[in-house]
């Protein structure tokens, strides 16, 4: 694996780190792929029984996509295309035959967010900071499957709270509404906790947990089947507002929103 993910198994654990601390762990599209390749096929990455997906050090799980990677985008068919393939990434953490635990700690954004989201299980440290604040920053949107996903597990009301207030969802309020089943006091003792509880899982009967595990995968699927969301994608991809969000975001000033 690229330095940009670290993996290893041990006891039947697999541990997937998002491995660029210096860049909040951002991801890039390598990291995307390399996630996806072990989801896929974790018989052929050391056979684990369950997979942690973590990232490297105690600010951030991960922040998002790498902005830098939006930079070429000039058509919606460059904004569908990325969002295909990042659909492409949490389908497959979603289909992957073996539970997958999210052990969260710091930022967890846009991107980083998302594949929190697929994971079956997600555990914090009390730093994690929850959200999709694009409103304040590149003004785009999320997928229809995303908001699918959010929608399922938040409801609707709150995925506007919180994604038109653009504001981060701190770790207790995340326990309470349901994003995180268990709250630990730093990231020492979420990465204790992550393997313990991986333990737990890794334990028991593996056919069980992967029918429950695709029951619940098709359940919020059918909520999302037959919705088109390409226009909305298009919309905002290829906006004005979204390429002065960029570049504003890179030149870390504020942007001017125009409402095109």
């Amino acid at each position: 694996m690229d330095a940009e993910i670290l993996y290893e198994v041990a006891d039947g654990i697999g541990t997937v780190t998002l491995n660029r601390p210096q860049a909040r762990n951002a991801l890039t599209y390598g990291m995307y792929d390399g996630l996806a390749a072990i989801c896929r096929a974790p018989q052929a990455h050391g056979d684990p029984r369950v997979i942690v997906v973590t990232g490297a050090g105690d600010k951030a799980f991960a922040a998002g996509t790498d902005i830098a990677q939006f930079r070429s985008f000039a058509t919606a068919e460059d904004a569908l295309a990325y969002e295909q393939k990042i659909e492409a990434v949490i389908d497959a953490i979603e289909r992957c035959p073996v539970p997958t635990l999210a052990a969260i700690a710091g930022a967890v954004t846009g991107g980083g967010a998302a594949i929190a989201l697929a994971c079956d299980l997600r555990i914090a440290a009390e730093s994690a900071r929850f959200g999709f604040p694009i409103a304040r920053t590149l003004g785009n949107c999320l997928s229809m499957a995303n908001y699918a996903r959010l929608a399922a597990l938040l409801g609707p009301a709150l995925v506007k709270d919180i994604v038109f207030t653009a504001r981060l969802v701190e770790a207790e309020e995340g326990r309470r509404i349901g994003l995180y089943s268990e709250l630990l006091a730093d990231h020492a003792a979420l990465m204790r906790r992550s393997r313990e509880l991986a333990t737990v899982i890794a334990g028991h009967a593996p056919l069980t947990l992967r029918a429950t595990k695709e029951a619940m995968r098709r359940l919020v699927a059918a909520s999302a089947r037959g919705l088109d969301g390409d226009d909305l994608v298009g919309l905002c991809y290829t906006s004005a507002d979204f390429r002065e969000g960029m570049e504003a975001f890179l030149a870390k000033r504020p942007p001017v929103w125009r409402g095109r």
